[in-house]
């Protein structure tokens, strides 16, 4: 070891082992393999309180650990806990800019616009035919009484109010279809 600097991790390790096992009479492998396992516990926890103790700055949103950098910025020191900080990703509006100003050419867009026509009335037979299942199950608002219901009357009139309900948000989705096809251009075939 040179004289004046401070000791390195092998000449420590060298002074510990020393002075717990002073001739290798009294250690045994075991002894030795529990005092490298302690050593290598206690390096750990040191290195860790080492890399724990970097000074982290802050310069408004932006976080710094060179000291260089933290006195240009006019920046703070931030005392207590530890910093993490994730970047954001770069919003993507210039590709939608650059993605809007291009042309679509005509034969694609009637294309497009042909599928999501027949997506819409798709759509709307799929609400169609639920909405006749419902309304034929709520039967004018007496639907059939189904097993418990006979004896229990609260049990029915939640499974009455809960088809009343069904069918009014079916037929606001079988509404809001309509409106889609109208504004697609395309009409529907089937009337209220």
């Amino acid at each position: 070891m040179r004289t004046g600097s401070a000791p390195t991790c092998g000449t420590l390790f060298l002074v510990i082992y020393d002075a717990y096992c002073p001739t290798t009479l009294h250690c045994t492998h075991e002894t030795r393999m529990k005092f490298d396992f302690l050593i290598f516990f206690v390096a750990s926890i040191l290195m860790s309180a080492v890399s724990a103790e970097d000074r982290i700055y802050r310069c408004g949103n932006e976080y710094t650990n060179t000291v260089s950098e933290s006195q240009a910025k006019n920046c703070k020191l931030i005392s207590g806990g530890n910093v993490t900080v994730v970047q954001a990703q770069r919003p993507a509006s210039a590709t939608r800019i650059a993605s809007a100003g291009q042309k679509v050419d005509a034969n694609d867009q009637r294309a497009k616009d042909s599928d999501a026509r027949q997506i819409l009335e798709s759509e709307l037979k799929k609400a169609e035919a639920r909405q006749a299942d419902l309304l034929k199950e709520y039967n004018n608002g007496e639907p059939d009484k189904l097993g418990p219901e006979g004896r229990n009357n609260q049990k029915y009139m939640d499974r009455v109010a809960e088809l009343k309900a069904s069918i009014s948000r079916n037929d606001a989705d079988i509404a809001g279809i309509r409106r889609e096809l109208a504004r697609a251009g395309g009409a529907s075939n089937t009337s209220r």
